[in-house]
């Protein structure tokens, strides 16, 4: 598995999720499964779980993993490495019974692990500072969790038409902040990437399967390429 690291202007180092799919977790006392998905909050743009496929040793079972519980996203090894211990995953609630993920599910288990929760203040995780701040967000009494697999795909419209559709996300490997959507223009084969910031998204369409920007197709167009080169990739 290679993991490949871009740089914005703004110097954050960007880490993208579609290359994340497929990679061994390892916990401290072994491996415990791999990436199947990533669950994020479409009012906020965090990522706020990783969902892993743990049916190696718990067969059938998926299991939530919190951002609380990497240290970082760099590989050791060929291992993402997860503060827990497969007991403790193994006992943790689980997700089976709670499609979609609810608040009370949600609840339920940050206390198992006794992490502060986010849904409680106004950064972006909530009053706990984890991992990082970013400024007042309005408060609101629901979960909003999506997969990023089952927005990966839906169309853009831009101001003034359709233009592309969502190939990948890009996160902040510090604070898990989706911070540019990845969008194929043109051609589905022959067609470039180009990087446009969340801050430009007006709202998703789950209906439609279409995020609204408030850019223009040419605008879009002529967006960041999006640079597939590795910056320190680990192998």
């Amino acid at each position: 598995m290679t993991i490949r690291a871009n740089y914005t202007s703004e110097r954050f180092m960007l880490q993208s999720i579609k290359q994340l799919y497929g990679g061994k977790l390892g916990a401290a006392d072994g491996e415990i499964g791999e990436v199947k998905d990533f669950y994020f909050d479409d009012q906020r743009w965090v990522v706020r779980y990783v969902v892993a496929d743990a049916s190696s040793w718990l067969p059938g079972r998926r299991v939530l993993i919190s951002p609380h519980a990497f240290d970082n996203l760099h590989l050791a090894g060929k291992l993402l490495l997860v503060k827990l211990t497969r007991k403790q995953i193994e006992a943790s609630p689980s997700i089976e019974s709670h499609k979609p993920v609810s608040r009370q599910y949600e609840e339920e288990y940050y206390r198992y692990y006794g992490w502060p929760s986010y849904w409680q203040g106004d950064g972006v995780w909530g009053m706990s500072g984890f991992p990082t701040a970013r400024g007042p967000q309005p408060e609101r009494a629901d979960a909003h969790l999506r997969s990023t697999r089952a927005v990966n795909g839906y169309n853009l419209q831009a101001s003034d038409g359709a233009v592309g559709y969502i190939c990948d996300f890009m996160m902040d490997a510090r604070n898990w902040a989706i911070l540019q959507l990845v969008i194929k223009t043109g051609h589905r084969f022959t067609g470039k990437e180009v990087l446009i910031p969340t801050s430009s998204l007006e709202r998703i369409s789950y209906e439609k399967s279409t995020v609204f920007v408030n850019l223009t197709k040419e605008a879009v167009e002529h967006s960041p390429i999006h640079d597939l080169t590795p910056v320190g990739a680990v192998n």
